[in-house]
């Protein structure tokens, strides 16, 4: 069981990866300054340094965090799926929903995310790349095992199908928050899903 400290600790750095996440949405990382960062959280400057080294860092952990929630969010969906005998094309149509949710409830953190994947020279980069190919990995698993069943074809290229998925969730997600806010999550979901079951080409 976790203490009442840990469990207040995780509350604060929630607290604060919420401030950052809108604030840096909001100006950029170099604009962004810890003492806004500590304003916006409602703590005290020096509560920031306690739990993270530096602003640097923050966002290193911020990364992390998200990129973690969303990859345990397609996880969940891949498990679901199983659990009641679905398909794995199934499963990987549950997984599209599962990251549109995840977008819908995280828009700041999907653009800022998006944003960084396409920087280069950031202290965090690296950091990038692991939680990245994190969250495709799930993907990649799911693939992988319709190949083996025999459910797609071994014609696909893996990494790269599975690095396109994410990549169509996550754009059109934020286009779909930025330009069409009028359309309905289970709306986004069937066009995706279409794509998915390669049903586009009118055949």
């Amino acid at each position: 069981m976790e203490s009442s400290g840990t469990t207040r600790r995780q509350a604060t750095r929630q607290k604060l990866y919420e401030a950052a996440v809108t604030l840096i949405a909001e100006k950029g990382f170099s604009a962004t300054t810890v003492d806004e960062i500590a304003e916006r959280a409602g703590v005290a400057k020096g509560t920031v340094y306690y739990n993270f080294k530096s602003k640097t860092e923050l966002f290193e952990e911020l990364l992390r965090h998200g990129v973690g929630l969303l990859t345990a969010s397609l996880r969940s969906a891949a498990e679901e799926t199983d659990e009641r005998g679905g398909t794995r094309v199934e499963a990987l149509d549950a997984m599209i929903r599962a990251g549109l949710a995840f977008i819908d409830r995280y828009p700041a953190f999907t653009q800022l995310y998006v944003a960084e994947l396409w920087r280069t020279n950031r202290a965090w980069q690296a950091t990038l790349l692991v939680v990245r190919q994190e969250a495709v990995a799930v993907v990649e698993g799911v693939l992988r095992e319709g190949v083996a069943g025999g459910e797609l074809s071994e014609e696909i290229d893996i990494p790269l199908t599975a690095a396109a998925l994410v990549g169509m969730v996550l754009v059109a997600a934020l286009d779909w928050q930025a330009f069409q806010p009028e359309r309905s999550i289970d709306d986004v979901h069937s066009a995706l899903s279409l794509l998915l079951h390669g049903r586009v080409s009118g055949r």
